[in-house]
């Protein structure tokens, strides 16, 4: 996060495995939400929404700690990363060393999936934001809530790619499948509440 856009996208095209998919859903995610501000810093003030302006000023709090949340789980994705690579490349000769290895990779693969379900979730607040910002957010910038909740969906939908390839590699298929369900759950709950603020505002 401390990189320049040009950096960061540097970083993402070059053939280093982090920052990957995962923590460009984070960053997608964050300005999306960021997007939502935005609509919220342009309806403040204005006499002609005066009556929902605590409202806003509301949502734009609860914004920026979203934000911020997603900003961090950029490099959280990074480093959940790293010990999944660390795992593979453990000796696995003997059976003890076998065993150590398995057992490595597996955790290492949970927390792997815990930072995106951790994207998905803030995701789907965001699209819930972007909702309220297109319902009482000034009509001048009611695209931008559109856009944020695009973006969010965006990111929620390649987060949940990024716990689906760890969840395949998991020996504990019963947590496998535990992890997929809610990844799933999230899906079905906000994709359609981003696909309806899009309607709505495109229709308008």
């Amino acid at each position: 996060m401390n990189l320049s856009c040009e950096g960061f996208l540097e970083e993402l095209a070059g053939k280093a495995a982090a920052p990957g998919g995962g923590g460009a859903s984070a960053l997608v995610g964050a300005a999306g939400v960021a997007l939502g501000s935005m609509v919220g810093s342009l309806t403040v003030g204005k006499k002609k929404y005066a009556a929902v302006e605590a409202d806003i000023i509301a949502l734009n709090v609860r914004a920026e700690a979203l934000r911020k949340r997603l900003e961090v789980l950029v490099q959280a994705d990074a480093e959940a990363f790293l010990p999944v690579a660390a795992a593979y490349k453990l000796p696995k000769e003997t059976p003890e060393q076998q065993a150590h290895k398995a057992a490595v990779l597996e955790k290492a693969l949970d927390r792997a999936c815990a930072v995106p379900l951790e994207v998905m979730t803030a995701c789907g607040e965001g699209i819930a934001l972007a909702a309220e910002y297109a319902e009482k957010g000034s009509v001048l910038a009611r695209s931008d809530a559109g856009c944020a909740a695009l973006f969010c969906k965006a990111a929620m939908q390649a987060a949940g790619l990024n716990v689906k390839v760890n969840t395949r590699l998991m020996a504990d298929k019963a947590h496998a499948d535990a992890l997929e369900a809610r990844a799933e759950q999230l899906l079905a709950e906000f994709v359609p509440q981003a696909d309806r603020v899009y309607q709505t505002v495109s229709n308008e």
